[in-house]
């Protein structure tokens, strides 16, 4: 009896990690929360009936497909992913070509990143690939495993694979989209072993190529000078950084207050997509931004002890796929929140679970639960039950 009494009691193993699923919720809802905020102005002035609610209730129909779609997936053994992910690349990379046809894809502002489906909406083919690189990349690695420090035959076949999807995202083109599946195909064949040396010659030449393409390119070497900048011409190459600049100043430490922004009012460009941070920091101040890059960081962080935890049970490729969604997630939120606060130059690309966006909604809750099934199979593992 006094043997019992004194023994530490242990405690049960949750099925699921509840702090990341709180995290995600909470995402999702401020991000509901804050697109209604920041759309209103512009749905009451464009939008049929002028109906202020027309975001706000796109936005809510794509997170219930995307919550259906995550629950879905979630029902997916982490085995049978590695087993599409080839099949998966070649549909996501087939969709990339489709959207460059004229009679398939849509041309918005000089883009053509978007395939109309109707009252649905616009399908972003580049969302998903987004997804799709994940599992690829991390599925190639488990096979390309002993090659790693082979140039040839360990890294040449990824690096024309995704020369050949960065070249159709350019043609979009979606140089944002591109940059963060170079991010997620490197990161994840960094995590899997690459030589480093390798990997530091391919840093210094994608550093070279991009410094061509901004440079070769006058839009992009426009936006550029625009950072550099944006008061120099704050009605011109500067407008959208000004103007969130100034809605950050505005939002001090406790913001103007939720619903008081003035900068959503017509002055600030996609502030509910691009620029949704620069909102939040002119009504929730620096206590809401801290906020939210606080529940990102911790997103990012758990993905990454996800996948540390299933390296090591010996499930290499779950966990490169974990990794590789924290690499996802944490590269393209740090790009975004980078534009709004003036620390990058100007690129389209939306906040992670938050901005309003059909496919990439769903491709970000599709993407969480992947990550919550690799969680949830080790913890399955460490409980004695075998997984598929």
């Amino acid at each position: 009896m006094f043997y019992k009494a004194t023994q530490p009691k242990r405690t049960l193993l949750a099925p699921y990690d509840w702090g990341l699923l709180w995290a995600v919720f909470a995402l999702l809802a401020i991000g509901l929360v804050m697109v209604y905020s920041a759309s209103i102005a512009v749905a009451e002035a464009k939008s049929l009936n002028h109906q202020g609610e027309f975001y706000l209730i796109r936005h809510a129909m794509y997170l219930v497909v995307g919550l259906a779609a995550a629950y879905a997936v979630f029902q997916v053994p982490t085995g049978l992913w590695q087993k599409a992910a080839p099949w998966l690349f070649i549909i996501g990379a087939a969709c990339l070509v489709a959207v460059l046809l004229p009679f398939i894809g849509k041309e918005v502002n000089g883009s053509r990143r978007w395939i109309p489906l109707g009252p649905l909406g616009n399908f972003q083919p580049s969302e998903l690939v987004k997804l799709f690189a994940v599992l690829y990349a991390a599925d190639y690695t488990v096979r390309k495993a002993a090659l790693m420090d082979n140039l040839k035959k360990g890294f040449m076949p990824m690096f024309f694979v995704m020369l050949g999807v960065g070249g159709l995202l350019l043609m979009e083109p979606d140089f944002g989209a591109f940059v963060v599946i170079v991010a997620i195909a490197l990161g994840i064949l960094f995590l899997g072993g690459l030589n480093w040396r390798l990997f530091a010659g391919l840093i210094l030449m994608l550093g070279v190529g991009f410094v061509l393409m901004i440079w070769l390119s006058p839009y992009r070497l426009q936006r550029v000078i625009g950072f550099m900048d944006p008061w120099a011409d704050p009605l011109g190459k500067g407008y959208q950084l000004s103007h969130s600049l100034i809605a950050f100043g505005r939002g001090e430490l406790t913001g103007v207050g939720l619903g008081d922004s003035v900068e959503k009012l017509f002055y600030l460009p996609e502030a509910y997509t691009d620029f949704l941070l620069a909102v939040i920091a002119e009504e929730l101040g620096f206590l809401g931004v801290m906020a939210v890059i606080g529940l990102f960081a911790w997103v990012t962080w758990r993905a990454f002890s996800v996948g540390w935890q299933a390296a090591l049970m010996g499930r290499n490729y779950a966990a490169l796929v974990a990794q590789g969604i924290g690499v996802w997630l944490g590269v393209q939120s740090f790009i975004n929140m980078g534009v709004n606060m003036g620390l990058l130059p100007t690129k389209g690309l939306t906040l992670p679970l938050m901005s309003y966006g059909g496919s990439g909604i769903v491709a970000n809750c599709m993407a969480l639960a992947i990550l919550i099934r690799v969680d949830f199979e080790n913890r399955q593992l460490m409980r004695g039950k075998k997984t598929l």
